[in-house]
């Protein structure tokens, strides 16, 4: 599903405008990125957390040239879904369906 996909079914449940509904879901993602970017972490009860993980350093090869490069400790943006967002998709049975089609 994409953010286009995502903005119709809001803006169809709720009967909001699109134009409002892509404002807002645009806000929404421009204050998760700021908020990550100053070294917060978001919680969103009952759906999951958007939390900024440590990498450690570590020394990696560069198999071309066959060198060692060091990659420095470094952060990268990580989703954490919550215990009742991860129950309700593993009890879903149009996953279970979508995944024995594979």
């Amino acid at each position: 599903m994409t953010k286009a996909e995502v903005i119709t079914k809001i803006s169809d449940k709720t009967g909001i405008q699109k134009d409002d509904v892509t404002q807002t879901i645009e806000a929404f993602f421009k204050v998760v990125k700021d908020s990550m970017s100053e070294g917060e972490n978001i919680y969103v009860r009952g759906f999951g957390s958007f939390i900024n993980k440590k990498r450690a350093k570590k020394i990696a090869r560069n198999i071309s040239k066959n060198t060692a490069i060091v990659i420095d400790e470094h952060y990268v943006p990580a989703f954490k879904p919550s215990k009742v967002f991860i129950d309700k998709i593993k009890n879903s049975q149009r996953v279970k369906e979508v995944a024995l089609q594979d």
